[in-house]
């Protein structure tokens, strides 16, 4: 029994780690050559086949995927951040538009020849992964290529953001037991258990596990402590995904979600085993799996089905994207939807789910893998083209906000320090409201620090200081309408980590103290991040 599950999991492992670097040589993702992997030793030579007992081990392959996804391309502080903007409109009208056009293809809703004919829940949950759109592979093509760091960078960033978020809410609970709810009782009875489970594993995650962790790891003395804990509580936090009507694979996305804005520190320490396991076995045997059941079944549909699934899709989400940065005056819009069209290991990871349960078949499985690694071959170099050629445009607009998760993949060796503002004089408790409107406002900043004697007493919103009545404004002083500073940071903190806690307490200015006494030497606001991505970009050009 051990013999014949260890045979295939070597093979498939050393196999796909050669045909990367093989690979990887001509440009090619390693996810191509991972999938190809099964494709060579499955169906075309026979090695190996997708039995129980490898399917088991391949299993778990999923949920480790889905938790790294999470964890590094879902930045929920950074959603909530530009929610109100023209991003969070633009990516709201793409994925709309991308998901009814695919709709066409999948349900029978509007009675299309050609169409699938899936039920209503699983054409939408299959629609939904049609429409998605990968900000992993668009953060690796932007910094590859070195345009993550100018304008155009990160408005791409900021749309692909919501849009991911937007288009994985609706595949995340269309996914699962959803189906079996027949009545309407049963039906927010299902919603609650899984609104309930969300928040419990959120908190659980984001604020119980991180100081868990820390502190256990000053108490033990323990060799990879924090991986052991972090695997147990994803297989954890699967079953109780389970157990309330969600995929599996959505509790491990939650749950690497919520732990996505841990400090750049402490990730740095609790992840490097987790990512060995990971990228080395986990993820390899996930993506070779899906080579295993790859066929050329999908052959047998009518041609009229295939180039729908191929093109219908593909055109919807397009033209999805186009009209949402078009409609909301967001410039270059053809550029923006080209980068709204990147499609990663997301997409593949759910064909897989719903292949296992029983939503597509393997005919619709093996067609949709071959375009997605298709979208993986082809989008790279098209969306690099297209940011170059926008390059050159003269309607340039820096973005008011900007998605902490941004930092860690632009800024990622940039330190507080290096922003610090210990020049710029700071109001005190008692100026008076209309004193700071007409005598302290910066183009660009919301948010006030307000100092006395050089110590930090509080900070105040612009948006706060408009909701006093114009008659109150030359009597009211600033202490009587700020809030307690609610963190500072530190001249050698990263400052992605400093982005994530000013997402956390809504603020865009914070101060900064250094030493053993927290002696305040200045501020620094997300406006001046901003400000230095718009300077790396006017002398990139000199340095070039």
């Amino acid at each position: 029994m051990l013999p014949d599950l260890l045979v295939p999991l070597g093979l498939l492992i050393v196999v796909a780690k050669l045909l990367e670097g093989l690979l990887g040589r001509l440009g090619l993702s390693s996810i191509v050559a991972y999938a190809l992997t099964g494709i060579l030793l499955g169906p075309v030579f026979g090695v190996v086949e997708p039995t129980s007992e490898l399917q088991i081990f391949l299993g778990l392959g999923i949920f480790v995927l889905f938790f790294v996804i999470g964890f590094d391309e879902i930045d929920v502080r950074g959603f909530v951040s530009i929610i109100r903007g023209r991003y969070f409109a633009a990516a709201l009208i793409s994925v709309a538009i991308s998901t009814a056009v695919s709709l066409s293809v999948t349900s029978d809703i509007f009675g299309l020849s050609f169409s699938l004919g899936l039920p209503t829940t699983d054409a939408l949950a299959l629609a939904g992964v049609l429409s998605l759109s990968s900000l992993g592979l668009v953060a690796k093509v932007l910094s590859d290529s070195g345009q993550l760091r100018e304008r155009i960078g990160l408005k791409i960033f900021a749309v692909v953001l919501i849009a991911e978020i937007m288009a994985l809410l609706v595949v995340g609970f269309t996914v699962g037991e959803h189906a079996e709810a027949s009545d309407a009782a049963a039906i927010v009875r299902l919603i609650a258990q899984i609104v309930g489970f969300v928040l419990i594993a959120w908190l659980l995650s984001a604020r119980v596990l991180p100081a868990a962790i820390s502190l256990l790891q000053r108490i033990f003395d323990v060799p990879q402590l924090s991986f052991g804990l972090l695997l147990g509580g994803l297989f954890l936090v699967v079953v109780g995904a389970e157990r309330m009507g969600l995929h599996g694979s959505i509790g491990a996305l939650l749950f690497g979600a919520a732990l996505s804005g841990l400090p750049e520190q402490v990730r740095n320490d609790i992840m490097p085993g987790f990512r060995s396991a990971s990228e080395g076995l986990f993820v390899p045997l996930f993506f070779a799996s899906a080579g295993l059941y790859f066929d050329l079944s999908f052959l047998d549909q009518p041609l009229t089905t295939i180039v729908a699934l191929v093109v219908i899709p593909l055109a919807g989400k397009f033209a999805g994207a186009f009209i949402g940065t078009f409609l909301v005056r967001i410039d270059v819009p053809l550029t923006m939807a080209t980068g709204l069209m990147a499609k990663g290991v997301a997409e593949v990871a759910f064909l897989l789910v719903m292949l296992e349960q029983g939503v597509i078949g393997a005919d619709v499985f093996s067609l949709l893998v071959l375009v997605m690694l298709g979208y993986m071959l082809v989008m790279p170099p098209l969306i690099t083209a297209a940011v170059e050629r926008a390059r050159t445009s003269k309607v340039r607009v820096a973005p008011h906000s900007m998605p902490p998760s941004f930092a860690r993949y632009a800024l990622a060796d940039v330190r507080v320090g290096s922003l610090l503002d210990a020049t710029r004089e700071l109001p005190g408790p008692n100026v008076t409201v209309e004193e700071l409107l007409a005598e302290w406002t910066v183009p660009g900043h919301t948010d006030y620090v307000v100092a006395s004697d050089d110590e930090v007493v509080g900070v105040v919103s612009l948006s706060r200081l408009r909701r006093v009545r114009r008659g109150n404004r030359p009597t009211t002083p600033l202490r009587a309408v700020m809030r307690p500073c609610p963190m500072a940071a530190r001249p050698d903190e990263p400052i992605s980590d400093v982005l994530e806690r000013m997402a956390k307490y809504a603020i865009s200015v914070t101060p900064v103290v250094d030493g053993p006494d927290g002696d305040f030497c200045g501020t620094v606001a997300t406006h001046d991040v901003i400000d230095l991505l718009l300077l790396m970009d006017e002398i990139k050009p000199q340095s070039d």
